[in-house]
Order: C-alpha cells, then structure tokens, then sequence
C-alpha cells in the first residue's frame, strides 16, 4: 500500500465515525436512543436494511463464490423479495400498532413472558456469534494479505464501531450507514469498470460472458430437485423466503432498522426499496467476481490465493513439490491466455467455435486438478491449514492489480461493510438485553435515564464480546456460509413463534413455548447429522423445516394436551 492508500482508507473511516458521532449525540431517552425517536425516512431506512445486511463477508466472499462457483448462489435471494411483501403486510403494521422497542416484546403481548424471553436468548445467541463474525472475517483476511496483526485488526474495527454506536444508538447506525453505503457501492462499481477496462482490447463485454459461460460461471438457475444441492430455485424460493422472513421480519438487528421509521408507511417503502434493488446488488456483486474469473484467464493467477499457505508449504518438505505444481500452473495459464484469445477473435467474426470452447473446459479442468494437488500438499505441510482461499480471490485481485489510492478505497469499502452490520448488531444485541431481558425481568421500576445508560452499557458490553469471539474464531469454508448456516440454525424457530403468534389466536402460550424447544433441539441433531456431518440437506431447508415444525408442533400440541385449556397468561391480540 502507497502513501496515498493509507490517507485514503484512514480520512473515509474517520469522517464516518466522527460524522455519525457528532450528528448523533445526546440521546435524551430510551425511546431516541433505540428507536431514533421514529425519525427516518423511508430512504435511509432502505438503505440502513441493506447495509446491515451487506456485510464486509458480502464482498469479500461473494465475488470469490462466483469465481469459483459461478452465478448459482443468486438463487439463494430469490425467496427475498417475497418475504418483504409479507412483511410489509403483516409484521410491521402489527409492530407499529403495539409500539413495542423489540420483536421480542411483541412475543409477550401474544403469549407470555417465557417466549419472549426464548426468542430473545435465540436471537443473543446467533446474533453474538454472528457479530463477531462480522468483525473477524475482513480481519482475517486483511491480516493475512497485508500482514497486519489480525488481533490488532479484530480490536481496531470493533472499538470504531462501539464509538458512535454507543454516542447515537439507533440513530448513529442509520445515519452512517448511508454513507458506507455510498463508500461501498462506489467503490464496486469502480472495481467492475476497471476490469473491463484491464481485459484484451478486442474483447467486449459479450465476449467476457462467453468465456464465463463456457465455464459454467454463468448458469444461474438450477432446477433439480436434489436436495444436496445447496443452491437451487427451489432451495432459494422456500429456504430462502423463510430466512428473509426470519431475518428482516424477527432479528432485531434488522427490526430495529424500520421500527424507528417515521410511519407504517415509510418503513413497508424502506423494506420494498430492499426487496427491489437486493437481488440485483447481488447479481451485480457475483458478477464481478465472474469478471475476476474472466481477467485471471489473461493474467498470472496464484495456486492458492490464501499467502499463508505459500508461507507453509515454503517452510515445509513439500516445497519442491509444491514448485512443480506451481511450473505446471504458469504454462497452464499460458496455454489458457492463448486459447482464450483465439476465441474471443473468433466471436468477434460471430462465431462460437465448439472446438475451442472444450479446450478451455478441458484446461479450466487441468487447473482445478492443479489446485486440488496443492491443497492436499498443503494438508500434509499443515494438517491444521484453511486449503479454501474463495474469501481470498477478490482482494488478491485488489491489491496486486488496483491502482494505488482506489486501493484505500476498497480497504475502505471493506472496513465499512464490516462496521455498518456491527453497528447493527451491537444496536440489535444491546436493545434486545436492556430491554428484554434487564428491563423485563428488574422487580422494581426505574427511570428513563437508567435504562438509557443501561442500553449503553449492554452496547459496551457486546462489542467487547463481538471482539472477543472475533479474537478467537476459526476460518470456515466460505464466511458468507457460515453466517447464513448460524443463521439458519435459529431462525426457521424463531420464525415458526412469530407466525404463529402473526396468524393464530388458536395456540397458546404453553405449547408454543414447548413446542419451540422441541424444534429447535430437533434442529440441532438435523444439522449436526444430516448438514454437518453427511451433507444430505442443504442447509437452506433448516430454516423452513424448523418454522414448519414449530407451527406443526404447536397445533397438535395445542390439540392432544391443551385442548379446552385456558392460560391465564396469554393474551390474544385483536
């Protein structure tokens, strides 16, 4: 990194903590400092929802998915825009019409405390472990990349996180996440056109698409029904629709976001904003990482893009071994950039020579083969080593071949995404245990500006856990999996609870709150036996087998045991 970089990545954080500090300062209440005192326009509530969504793990992993993988994860949105319809149609009108600070409050109005207090210790859970993810994933890869001290790293974003999250509250993360917002978008588009910019000049566009697609970067949608498959149409649509549904319409971190909306209105418009533009950001995004694909067919690309695993294997036996991989590499890639070429001239004379698209197969084919030789050399240098490098693809691309000061930029695109879903998450975690779980549960009533220090004091106290877990996680397959299996673990539960609670005056509290332990325990054992273990289930089918299992729990439980029961504690909402 040049001078110019680090002037660049250090002014653009700064200017948005010290901006979303200052704007936000003060906050009199509980009710400002949770809810912003229901002062965002249905704008910067659209923009907020996508940015708490838009984690640093977006852009890091998602480009390095479509390297490899190609368009397919796209199906993982497609249930998304569906569930904003539900949303805006029955949980926030719901939401705002009882007033409450949380989801979970909400929960007690319908049933009792003890659901409340469940859905809540859900939500602490993965939404903890989710948080902490977010600060170590652009860590991890920022340290290993550039050397810097991951600890130091982990430490750095979270206390810049705590400072204005803590100053403003709800406020603050709204506020400065309009302008990671614009950093982020900014600087992806500017990545996008600069790749097109770096390919053959004979090349266009269309020809780019021609070499993904005779990759199979660009098949997009999968119609199998097998259930193995982790992306397909049918995963997407029902998998994906209930953790939408589970995730904008139960994790506090995204209600939080609409719930300080002006009006029902401008909150169902700020979640239609998402609903429109989210699929499309993140078609935008795998393409990119397409694009990263088609430019490594004319440039020098890495055996393994992970530089710690050169490091190993270089202080290893099997260096030598290693090295011959490497050799095979280059000529490989020598090979592809000339074929790759004489196709392209090809398509310019509008023809798709069939001949020459096996060739490229066939050597994409050798490369993989190359790449998995050396992911087992690796194993054997170190048994303990993360072989996979997707997380690692985009920014490889971003710092050996940007120019500098757009480097900064896209550091700060990266430091952004991972602050702006922190804040959220700490926002969410803190209003959820003040509130919750302090508030709820204290014997004796206290005053406005006690739970208001005391929201703060929970914030403090989740950023420093976040930063604790940051500190001590492990690198998984692919970061943006990870978060979506942790979230996929807990919400199909949690979701079950709130639709029940949205769409049934039937069940009551008891065999709800019976029921949601059952399922949940049963979620565990599916994911350890059938996810985990064997990979028979794509991990999307959690979310929509555990709020089916929890509706269908429920009734029968309603049904067979409470039947005629009355509950003295549950409260049906008109």
């Amino acid at each position: 990194m040049q001078l110019f970089d680090w002037i660049v990545l250090i002014v653009t954080l700064l200017f948005i903590v010290g901006y979303g500090s200052w704007k936000t300062k003060g906050s009199k209440n509980v009710e400002d400092f949770i809810l912003g005192n229901n002062e965002t326009p249905w704008y910067t509530v659209g923009l907020s929802v996508m940015a708490t969504q838009a984690s640093a793990i977006t852009f890091l992993s998602t480009p390095g998915q479509a390297y490899h993988d190609g368009m397919g994860f796209i199906q993982f949105y497609f249930g998304l825009p569906i569930a904003m319809i539900v949303i805006c149609m029955t949980f926030i009108p719901l939401y705002h019409k009882n007033k409450v600070y949380t989801a979970y409050e909400f929960l007690e109005k319908r049933f009792d405390v003890r659901t409340r207090s469940l859905a809540a210790i859900l939500f602490l859970v993965q939404r903890g472990l989710g948080t902490g993810l977010t600060i170590y994933a652009p860590a991890i890869i920022l340290s290993a990349l550039l050397g810097w001290n991951l600890t130091l790293m982990n430490i750095i974003i979270g206390v810049l996180v705590i400072i204005y999250t803590f100053s403003g509250g709800t406020k603050a993360v709204n506020v400065t996440q309009k302008q990671q917002m614009f950093v982020i978008m900014s600087g992806m588009f500017i990545t996008f056109f600069l790749i097109l910019h770096y390919l053959p000049n004979d090349m266009t566009f269309t020809s780019a698409m021609h070499i993904a697609g005779a990759n199979d970067k660009m098949n997009i949608v999968d119609f199998s029904f097998n259930p193995e498959e982790k992306y397909t149409i049918w995963s997407g649509i029902t998998g994906g629709f209930f953790l939408a549904l589970a995730y904008f319409g139960t994790d506090q971190s995204q209600v939080g976001r609409y719930l300080s909306g002006k009006s029902v209105k401008e909150s169902q418009m700020g979640l239609i904003m998402n609903g429109l533009l989210k699929v499309p950001m993140q078609f935008f995004i795998l393409l990119t990482g397409v694009m990263v694909f088609v430019f490594f067919q004319f440039n020098p690309v890495p055996l393994n893009f992970n530089p710690n695993n050169k490091t190993i294997v270089e202080k290893s036996v099997f260096k030598e071994e290693y090295h011959v991989l490497e050799h095979k590499l280059e000529k490989l890639s020598e090979d592809k950039k000339v074929i790759n070429l004489l196709y392209i001239d090809q398509l310019n004379q509008d023809f798709d020579n069939p001949i020459l698209r096996k060739e490229l197969v066939a050597l994409s084919n050798k490369e993989k083969d190359l790449r998995d030789k050396a992911k087992e050399i690796i194993s054997k240098a170190d048994s303990n080593s993360e072989t996979n490098d997707k997380d690692y693809v985009f920014f490889h691309f971003i710092l050996h071949y940007l120019p500098k000061g757009l480097i900064g930029l896209l550091l700060a695109v990266i430091i952004s995404a991972a602050m702006s879903s922190t804040a959220s998450g700490l926002n969410a975690l803190a209003s959820t245990t003040a509130i919750d779980i302090y508030k709820r549960n204290l014997k004796t009533q206290k005053s406005e500006k006690h739970y208001l220090n005391a929201t703060k004091f929970f914030t403090l106290f989740w950023g420093i856990v976040a930063i604790l877990f940051a500190c001590v996680g492990t690198l998984f397959e692919n970061l943006i999996q990870l978060v979506n299996i942790i979230g996929s673990i807990f919400y199909g539960t949690v979701l079950g609870i709130f639709l029940v609670a949205f769409y049934s005056k039937r069940v009551k509290a008891k065999p709800m709150f019976i029921s949601a332990i059952i399922s949940q325990l049963t979620i565990f054992v599916i994911y350890y036996f059938m996810v985990y273990n064997q990979e028979k289930l794509g991990y999307l089918w959690l979310n929509f087998i555990g709020a089916i299992l929890t509706i269908v729990l429920a009734f029968l439980m309603q049904i067979l045991f409470f039947r005629g029961k009355s509950d003295p504690e549950d409260v049906i909402l008109e």
